[in-house]
């Protein structure tokens, strides 16, 4: 089978990531996997298969004005098109809401092609222009399946959009993390003598980092064994650095920056905390528990509660309530044999996050909307012809691409997926 996965770019963030793992998951099955970005290749920070086709369409960047965002847009979908039409792939998945909007335009009279959109966040929490609002709710439509991490997500695409169908699939986590630059040393700040409480996530509003270090210093004269180190990098880490400063807790907050040896940080972690204001599918929660870290979560929209088991792996404390989020942290940080049982059961995240079961509801959906004959007989070609194109994804003759690079890489109720859940697993 030939996918073509869209996004914007390969950057350093929790959608990439999770397309990354998944395109590595694919082509590890002997699929053949191009991944294509309007952003160039430089942007990457996850490592992917070598034999991964990466394209960059170099058409990312802001546009001055209207009419020269709706230029920049008419030349994504042609040349997003002429690859469609030269590579010929049986599915194509766009992740994110404009890249969902320019394959369901650039799609369009390719019947043999089956195209999924995707949503990585709450689509209530990242507001888009009146134009692309706009072109989502009837462009969806045009898709072949809309897939949602979460059923808040899903009910919000099946009554708010076109789509026709729509499942949910949540987030895999890769097992184990690749270690990939930067490599922030942990020699200076896990000492072996001190407790952390860990975050991560890129320092900007939404993640709601104030709320976190407002809850420490309320709690650093009670527990002062513990440290608060904070993984990141991004438009805030000024003002929160000013405010760890004037709170007097420099000596006890650390924000190093972003991190590719997040595993290690996760191992040498005793509680982790998500304060944000709003999530997608939180990945480093889910990496964090499956190291066996227990964790303390603000129970925002969406994702947070189909991650954690409240009592069980971690707590659930309500939005905005601050007195909540402190006395959570408490109760765990105070607590060794509290603390010692819910990352005995964090753990099994590894297990219902596993790339193996989130690949198998793609794998179910790709079988519902290619047939298994299909896919059978295009598996059959690929191998007898070397690789080589041998199928017909449209009537249409094919063009060569519009200029791109192309690298080989170095390394209603909702309706859940066939065979899954309508919650996480």
């Amino acid at each position: 089978m030939k996918i073509l996965l869209l996004m914007h770019s390969l950057s350093a963030g929790g959608a990439e990531r999770a397309a990354c793992t998944l395109a590595n998951f694919w082509a590890s099955q002997g699929r053949e996997v191009t991944i294509v970005t309007l952003a160039p290749v430089s942007a990457d920070f996850y490592p992917l298969e070598r034999r991964i086709m990466r394209i960059s369409l170099h058409l990312a960047g802001e546009s001055r004005h209207a009419l020269h965002g709706l230029w920049q847009n008419v030349r994504r979908v042609v040349a997003l098109r002429r690859l469609l039409r030269s590579l010929r792939p049986q599915i194509a998945l766009a992740m994110m809401s404009t890249p969902n909007v320019l394959l369901a335009l650039a799609s369009r009279s390719l019947p043999a092609l089956r195209t999924i959109g995707s949503e990585r966040c709450y689509p209530p929490h990242a507001p888009l222009g009146r134009l692309w609002h706009g072109l989502r709710r009837t462009q969806y439509g045009r898709l072949s399946a809309m897939v949602a991490l979460t059923g808040e997500c899903a009910h919000w695409i099946e009554t708010r959009t076109s789509a026709s169908r729509v499942v949910v699939i949540p987030n895999a986590i890769a097992w184990p993390l690749p270690d990939n630059p930067p490599r922030r040393s942990l020699a200076k700040l896990c000492h072996p003598q001190r407790k952390r409480l860990l975050a991560v996530g890129r320092l900007e509003p939404v993640k709601n980092f104030d709320a976190l270090i407002c809850a420490f210093q309320r709690l650093a004269g009670a527990f002062p064994d513990w440290d608060l180190v904070i993984l990141g990098e991004g438009p805030e880490r000024a003002r929160l650095a000013s405010m760890i400063n004037r709170l007097g807790l420099a000596q006890r907050v650390a924000m190093p920056g972003m991190a590719g040896n997040i595993a290690q940080w996760y191992g040498q972690a005793d509680l982790f905390a998500l304060t944000s204001h709003s999530e997608g599918f939180p990945n480093v929660l889910a990496e964090a528990m499956a190291h066996g870290v227990p964790a303390v979560s603000v129970d925002c929209d969406t994702g947070p509660r189909d991650i954690v088991r409240h009592g069980i792996d971690g707590l659930l404390v309500p939005p905005n309530d601050a007195a909540a989020l402190s006395d959570a942290l408490a109760r765990v940080m105070g607590d060794a044999v509290f603390r010692r049982q819910l990352a005995a059961r964090s753990v099994q995240a590894i297990e219902r996050f596993s790339i193996e079961k989130i690949g198998q509801m793609w794998e179910t959906l790709f079988l519902d909307l290619c047939g298994s004959q299909a896919l059978a007989v295009e598996d059959a070609h690929t191998v007898s012809h070397g690789g080589q194109r041998t199928d017909e994804c449209t009537d249409e003759p094919a063009d060569e691409p519009a200029a791109v690079t192309h690298t080989g890489s170095d390394a209603g109720s909702h309706r859940p997926a066939p065979g899954g859940s309508a919650n996480a697993p």
